[in-house]
Formats: C-alpha cells, structure tokens, sequence
C-alpha cells in the first residue's frame, strides 16, 4: 500500500514548518491584517488605509534567481528571504507606492521545516523593515521534479500610492539631478554569471577567505540586498523627487532609461564612486569587461533617484542620515534618449 509520504510528500514536515514560522511572520504584520496565517487567503482591510482620496494600487512578483545556489553552498538560508522582499517591494516604491503586504511561495525537493522556517523568517524580517506586511504564502514539495535540497523562492506584492503623487517619468524635466544610492554588494542579480566566474572558472569555494572583501567569499556571495522602501518614501513626501529606479537585472543604466521620457537623457559620471571590491573581482578572475559588467551587475548603486536640481542635496544629507550612502551621480538633459556613463571609476 503507497501513501503520500512514500511518494516524497511529507505533509507533517509541512505543518512543523508553519508552526516554526508563526512567531516570525507575526513580527512582520500591519495593524489592517485581518487574522493571522494558516487560512486559504490572507486578507487585509484596505478600508482602513486612512488619507487616500484616489488610491492607486502597484503590484509587482519576482525571485531571487540563483542566489538561491549560493544560500544551497553555504548551509545558510535565513537571509535569502530578505533578497526576495527587496526584489518586490523595491520594485513597488519606485512609483511611489506603500508596500502594504506580500505572499511568498516555496518550491522544494523535500521539506525540512527548520530550512523553510529560515527562508520565511527571512522574508519576514525583509518585509518588517519595508514596512509591510508578510501576509501568508505556499511551501509545495517536489518530489521527483527537484533534489531533495533543492529550493526557489519568489513572491508577490502589494503597495498603494494616491495618483497625484505617482512618480515616474512623466514627472521628469531636463535640469533633473540623479542622485545614486549605494548597494550593498551584488544583491540579487547577475548571480549566474557570479557563479560561474568564482565556481567554474576560478575554483573558489564559499569558505575560501578572500582578503580584498575583509570575509569569506560565500559571506560575500550571500550578502542580503539593501531594502530601500522606507528610505524612498521618506523622499518622497515633498513632491521633490520626480522617479526612482530600482537598479536589477540590466544595470544602472538600462533601469535609469526606464524612467526618463522620451526627448530626455542622462549622462551619469563613473569618477563619482568607487564599486566595492567584489565587482573587480569579477571582471579580474572572469576577464568580464565592463560593458559586460555594467549590464549584468550594479556596480555599486541600487537605487537611483531623479530630483529636482534644488532638492539634491537635501536628498543626499536625508539619505546619509538614514544610513544609506547617497550622492550625485549625473544629470538629466534634452537629448535623443539613453543613458550614458563616462569617466572612470577611482581606483
């Protein structure tokens, strides 16, 4: 006789790993939740949201990509779910919006409850420094689709945001200064080609400790990508910052264009900061050039907002005080559209 188990599906596995995530996930609530996790859906009483005459809701999904490899390597999974939240969320207040809520979903090979509960206390703490609310999520077990040690993660995300405030590039005017804001490593984008330089080519190991990054090299690797929710709608609320852009997949550059309208261009000065070492590591050991570099990877800069002229410095002294180091890294002009990076990085 065959049960579930036998097939590879341990579905006490699955309730140990909810009961051990209880006291994280509560940490990461909002006074409009409505109940506690373990129902089918989450619900949140948007009728509380007080001050929004014409709310707009922004929604966004996303994963963590390959990261996950690395969290596999290093036996270490508690932060990975804060990559997750900054994917999402930071996709969210880059228009302006709130990040209400978000939902999580695991996918695994075998679930061992301490992993998951990892995992989520991860997104967790991500979405109590966003702000916002871990309002349920799905772990489902693959058997026989994934190894038993396999995982991915992604999610999804809610935020609302009244539309005269929306940001974005129909705010944007010539004379606009973009200010950068520094990542704190290599967050959560470009991890295939990270991999494959360190693994592949160089034959570096996670616990390898690597004397230009102060760490070992999975520290490095597994660093949790800054969430800048907070520290942007703190920006926001004088109607001084006209976009922002989330600096992932793509780069600088290519996310910068997303928010510039058409007959606007920005040309952004490399001399204004140094990329911190892990980035020349890479280019080094993997001979990537920098073109290549720039369009996988962040250089350095996470999020980038476009101001009004007179407000940049405010901007950047807002941002310094909050911990987050900031500074002006271009300008944005009439042109025929693009984004252009010049100078040279400080060596």
């Amino acid at each position: 006789m065959s049960s579930y188990a036998d097939a590879g599906v341990d579905i006490a596995a699955g309730d140990r790993a909810v009961d051990l995530m209880r006291g994280a996930v509560a940490r990461a609530t909002r006074p409009e939740v409505v109940g506690g996790i373990g129902g089918f859906a989450g619900l949140f009483d948007a009728s509380a949201l007080a001050g929004y005459r014409h709310p707009l809701l922004a929604t966004a999904t996303d994963g963590v990509g390959t990261k996950v490899a690395v969290a596999r390597r290093m036996d270490r999974h508690d932060t990975i779910g804060i990559d997750l939240v900054a994917m999402v969320l930071d996709d969210i207040v880059v228009c302006g919006a709130e990040p209400l809520f978000m939902t999580d979903y695991v996918a695994c090979g075998r679930v061992v409850p301490e992993r998951v509960a990892a995992i989520v206390a991860g997104v967790a703490e991500g979405c109590r420094m966003a702000g916002a609310a871990l309002l349920g999520g799905e772990t489902a077990e693959h058997p026989g689709l994934m190894a038993p040690d396999e995982y991915d993660l992604a999610g999804a995300g809610t935020g609302v945001v009244e539309a005269d405030d929306l940001l974005g590039p129909h705010r944007v005017v010539a004379g606009d200064v973009v200010v950068a804001m520094a990542s704190s490593g290599l967050h959560a984008n470009g991890y295939s080609l990270v991999r494959h330089v360190f693994f592949d080519q160089a034959g570096w190991d996670v616990g390898r400790d690597v004397p230009e990054l102060g760490r070992s090299l999975g520290e490095e690797l597994l660093e949790p990508t800054r969430v800048y929710a907070r520290d942007c709608l703190e920006l926001a609320g004088d109607g001084q910052v006209h976009a922002l852009a989330h600096v992932t997949g793509g780069g600088l550059a290519a996310n910068l264009q997303r928010v510039l309208p058409a007959g606007l261009e920005a040309a952004l000065d490399r001399g204004t900061w140094t990329p911190p070492p892990v980035f020349g590591l890479v280019a080094a050991l993997g001979g990537v050039e920098r073109a290549e570099l720039e369009r996988a990877l962040n250089m350095g800069v996470g999020m980038a907002a476009v101001v009004a002229v007179e407000a940049a410095d405010r901007v950047v002294e807002v941002l310094q005080a909050r911990g987050v180091p900031a500074w002006v890294v271009g300008q944005v002009r009439a042109g025929a559209g693009g984004v252009t990076l010049v100078g040279q990085h400080p060596s």
